[in-house]
């Protein structure tokens, strides 16, 4: 195969297998293949609701990846919760453990298949991790240590099989407070000249930051300084063809309840032009946490290793929608295009689909003819249905029991209001499942078997 037509990504990777599996083969085989799938089967759907994909499941092995490390990290998390749950009731010697290996870094993708050293360190740290526990690298410590509630212990510098360097490891605790101070001390001794690096760069970007404010507030008229996001500056290389972050729109209503038409507005505009093949398009989670938040375009191509930037605003007022938008080239800072448009709320997925048409020529991302002409089939022919359903989604893309609750009301609305909303179908039957699969999580949502019961009929 040639080099240059590999796809190369970014991506988290999990691997998980089942520690002792073949003991509890020999000492019951049927009983082992069958909970074994029982319990593969619910993994599956907690990778599923954590927007994950199964890549692969060979024997006691499984082997899934996702677009957001934190996403990664919860599911694993979850995972072994809901492990402890099903194992707890079981006699020790038949209870089925896995152990969790996490990793953040570049992959190869053929097909549905992955293959690199991305997954490779995952399978190591999973080799690493004990019986019901949960292994990660560096680079996903470094990405989600300020954004979980979790406790880490340092591993320390691991040589592992076929991996030449060394590799910082630690365990995931699910109480921030249980970490060994002894870990946490040898991990400062042993990555001393890291951490100093660290603290360099930090002063730096403090020091950068505050350059930024003064000449956001000072010197705008004078002539600007270098400060876009050139190639050389990129945290992620750039990929190889035309690469996009659409940053959350702005509400400019007064209610913040429709912030939930702003969000799915944005997360429309993203998967409509992840459509495009031509086009890299970053996922929500990555973009979603610039939410609420002053940010610099430049700073956000740096961050995020993409060349053009979408920022845009909502407004709504007597049942018209008025958007502005503006798409900016995060390597140099220059305006490419801006568009206003004003429509009724009824024309609201045509309106959609003119914006991702507009973008996709400024940038010459080439659209085939059906491309071009088609526009976005309509989710539902009610208004007011679609509105509602985007409250539920507000809930359900937080993922977690309570807001899974808080979210069926509206998508069971949205159902009422028309009764063939597949979309909001789709969703509800998922919520269902999850409670279906997993004990912990029909709990938390405080559903009744006559509730679980309504999947038979979505």
């Amino acid at each position: 195969m040639d080099q240059g037509s590999l796809k190369r990504r970014l991506a988290a990777i999990l691997s998980a297998d089942v520690e002792g599996y073949s003991r509890l083969m020999r000492d019951d085989e049927e009983a082992t293949i069958c909970r074994l799938t029982e319990y593969r089967t619910t993994i599956a759907t907690l990778i599923q609701l954590y927007r994950g994909r199964v890549v692969d499941a060979p024997g006691d092995n499984l082997l899934a990846e996702f677009g957001s490390v934190v996403d990664a990290v919860n599911c694993a998390v979850e995972i072994q919760r809901e492990m402890a749950e099903r194992n707890a009731e079981l006699p020790d010697s038949c209870r089925m453990r896995f152990r969790i290996g996490v990793n953040l870094g570049d992959i190869i993708e053929e097909g549905d298949r992955i293959y690199g050293d991305g997954v490779n360190i995952a399978a190591r740290m999973e080799k690493l991790a004990e019986a019901g526990g949960i292994c990660i690298s560096g680079t996903v410590y470094d990405s989600i240590v300020i954004k979980l509630g979790l406790g880490y212990e340092y591993m320390g510098e691991q040589a592992v099989k076929n991996i030449p360097e060394l590799i910082r490891s630690y365990r995931v605790l699910s109480d921030p407070g249980a970490a060994s101070g002894q870990a946490a001390k040898t991990e400062k001794n042993t990555g001393r000249k890291w951490h100093k690096a660290t603290l360099a760069l930090t002063a730096l970007a403090v020091v950068g930051a505050g350059a930024l404010t003064l000449w956001h507030f000072y010197l705008r008229s004078a002539p600007p300084m270098d400060k876009s996001a050139s190639t050389e500056r990129m945290a992620i290389p750039l990929p190889d063809k035309p690469s996009i972050a659409v940053l959350p729109f702005a509400n400019l209503n007064d209610d913040p309840e429709q912030d939930s038409f702003c969000d799915g507005m944005t997360e429309d505009l993203i998967t409509d032009l992840s459509k495009i093949p031509d086009l890299f398009v970053i996922a929500r989670n990555s973009v979603f946490k610039y939410k609420g938040h002053s940010v610099d375009v430049n700073n956000v191509g740096r961050e995020l290793g993409v060349r053009y930037v979408l920022e845009g605003s909502v407004r709504m007022a007597e049942n018209r929608v008025r958007i502005n938008a503006q798409l900016i080239d995060a390597t140099t800072g220059g305006h490419l295009w801006s568009g206003r448009y004003e429509e009724p709320m009824v024309n609201i997925f045509a309106l959609q689909n003119n914006i991702t048409r507009n973008i996709a020529e400024v940038i010459s991302v080439k659209l085939t003819i059906d491309e071009k002409e088609t526009v976005p089939e309509r989710e539902t022919d009610s208004l007011e249905a679609y509105l509602t359903f985007l409250k539920g989604w507000l809930h359900y893309r937080r993922f977690n029991p309570q807001e899974f609750r808080k979210a069926i009301p509206f998508f069971e609305k949205a159902i009422d209001l028309d009764s063939n909303y597949g979309r909001a179908y789709a969703v509800l039957a998922k919520i269902y499942l999850a409670a279906y699969q997993s004990r912990p999580w029909r709990n938390k949502m405080e559903l009744t078997p006559s509730d679980s019961y309504k999947l038979l009929n979505i």
